[in-house]
């Protein structure tokens, strides 16, 4: 079977500021991220020092990474389909 896109699909007027947003926030993961993989290499014991309801900081940190990625996921898809509404709006998008 022969599948084509339900919708064509062109030039995303919206994709600077998709990816200034996309960029910032992937340098705030890597900082957040480097700030575990530091802990790890200068001071290992300290994550086993315990944190939270009795889990290590290792644990504690781990699951905030990636509840932390999750969170920024929804916040970018939110910023963007935003940003798209409000081009649909003014007429900025192409095929209008």
């Amino acid at each position: 079977m022969f599948h084509e896109p339900a919708q064509q699909s062109g030039r995303d007027p919206a994709s600077s500021y998709k990816s200034r947003i996309g960029n910032r926030m992937f340098l705030l993961y890597a900082l957040i991220y480097a700030g575990f993989v530091a802990i790890n290499i200068t001071n290992p014991a300290l994550m086993e020092a315990e944190a939270l309801w009795g889990l290590n900081l290792a644990v504690v940190y781990g699951f905030f990474l990636i509840i932390f990625a999750l969170v920024l996921a929804m916040v970018y898809s939110h910023m963007c389909g935003k940003k798209e509404a409000e081009m649909d709006a003014q007429g900025n998008r192409e095929g209008k």
